[in-house]
């Protein structure tokens, strides 16, 4: 069994900070890229950053210069700092990782749970 666990969402006004976290853990063997994603209400998933093994990464345009993400390969954890938040940016936040698992060659997308951001005017 391999899972992700958010941490790090809540209420925060508008200008305000926050940081996400999600840990992966189970039989992993390895863990290819990590991210981050978002649904709004009556909006469709979509992409907020994502990061390679390596540290590479890519932003939506509507996060780039606010959000940081970042990854920690010992601790199989990923973050997303966000800065300078807006109402826009409320939504579900879900992590997302290609994790092949030690008991398997496959490589597997794996979701969390999701963790509520709520921005304030």
């Amino acid at each position: 069994q391999v899972q992700l666990v958010e941490s790090g969402g809540g209420l925060v006004q508008a200008g305000g900070s926050l940081r996400l976290s999600c840990a992966a853990s189970g039989s992993i063997a390895i863990i290819n890229a990590m991210g981050w994603y978002r649904q709004a209400p009556e909006k469709q998933r979509e992409l907020v950053a994502t990061i390679t093994s390596g540290g590479s990464t890519n932003y939506a345009d509507s996060v780039k210069g606010r959000f940081t993400i970042s990854r920690d390969n010992a601790k199989n954890t990923v973050y997303l700092q966000m800065n300078t938040v807006k109402p826009e940016d409320t939504a579900v936040y879900y992590c997302n990782a290609e994790i092949r698992r030690l008991t398997s060659p496959r490589l597997n997308d794996v979701w969390g749970q999701g963790t509520q951001v709520t921005v304030s005017s």
